[in-house]
């Protein structure tokens, strides 16, 4: 399918700046709703983690349980990379005063002087899913990773995620506890722990877009594009690869294919022919975080290899 420069220039468009507002109502929406569980903001502002995001963020505490709790705006939102404005706005509602630790061999939570809680994620997940029902009532869906809280005409669309904080101090030889590598901890209904690394995430795209004179993401909003058409013109291709997976994979190309042309019709196709060209790296890429790995099974590196060859023979850009 050919596509125009300016068709091309549209969709690698971040979103207007309503967008800005709208992750700031729904981080306040999940602040607010705390509240109704004992925790205090202590007169903090929402604020964001960094300027050139939409990464809001702000901290909370249960003075009377010593609890504490980060919040802050996740995912595509978080990374000026969304290209549906009616996706959900994602919060992480990460519990940070109990966490999970790993540790190198030899090492213990008595060498940090840490203490065990009883506190744990599936219970705060309740906790938050109580604190939001009573602020949004039958708007409140409890999903297996997230809870949900349905939109309406005044308010946004969004995902709260509770999680624990996850500690790895596998690279500490210092026994400093504040020197951990820090992921958060999901445990969902079904029983599965997942551990991702969202704010490493954050940091990361934002490097690479300004290493790469913001083309990076340039490229991400036009490739995620690029994926919606391909699912409507029917390749299967595109309904497995997720939009974080389509950002990762891009996170790992060197960054002067992303500066060698200006124009962004060869800009994209420099892109599409670099993945064609090096496919049998994609073993060996990382998930935009830096740390877990982009494929984690051989099925899933062949479903990268089938979308970049379907992305490959697809795009053509008009003259």
């Amino acid at each position: 399918m050919k596509f125009t420069e300016d068709r091309l220039k549209s969709f690698a468009a971040p979103l207007s700046d309503t967008e800005d507002q709208k992750c700031k109502n729904a981080i306040g929406m999940v602040r607010d709703a705390l509240k109704n569980i004992g925790f205090s903001d202590e007169g903090k502002n929402i604020e964001k983690m960094y300027l050139d995001t939409y990464s809001y963020s702000i901290e909370m505490r249960n003075a009377a349980r010593n609890r504490k709790v980060k919040l802050f705006v996740q995912g595509s939102y978080a990374n000026n990379t969304n290209v549906r404005t009616e996706s959900d706005v994602d919060i992480a509602v990460v519990l940070e005063s109990t966490f999970r630790t790993k540790y190198r061999p030899t090492t213990s939570d008595s060498t940090y002087g840490f203490s065990s809680s009883n506190d744990n994620v599936q219970t705060f997940k309740d906790e938050v899913e109580i604190a939001l029902r009573e602020k949004f009532g039958s708007d409140v869906e409890r999903k297996n990773k997230s809870i949900k809280i349905h939109g309406n005409t005044y308010r946004v669309d969004a995902d709260g995620v509770p999680c624990m904080r996850h500690r790895d101090y596998s690279n500490d030889y210092s026994s400093n506890p504040d020197n951990y590598i820090g992921g958060i901890l999901i445990r969902s209904d079904e029983g599965q722990t997942i551990i991702n690394y969202p704010e490493q995430h954050i940091r990361n795209g934002r490097e690479k877009n300004n290493q790469t004179r913001t083309y990076y993401k340039k490229m991400v909003r036009i490739v995620k594009k690029m994926r919606y058409i391909m699912k409507d013109e029917g390749y299967e291709s595109a309904d497995i690869i997720s939009s974080f997976g389509l950002e990762s994979l891009l996170w790992n190309l060197p960054n002067e294919i992303f500066t060698k042309y200006s124009t962004y019709r060869y800009a994209f196709g420099e892109i599409t022919n670099y993945l064609h060209r090096n496919v049998g790296m994609i073993p060996d890429y990382k998930e935009a975080n830096g740390i877990k790995p982009l494929c984690s099974s051989s099925t899933e590196i062949e479903s990268y290899k089938r979308f970049i060859n379907d992305l490959y023979y697809f795009y053509e850009y008009d003259i």
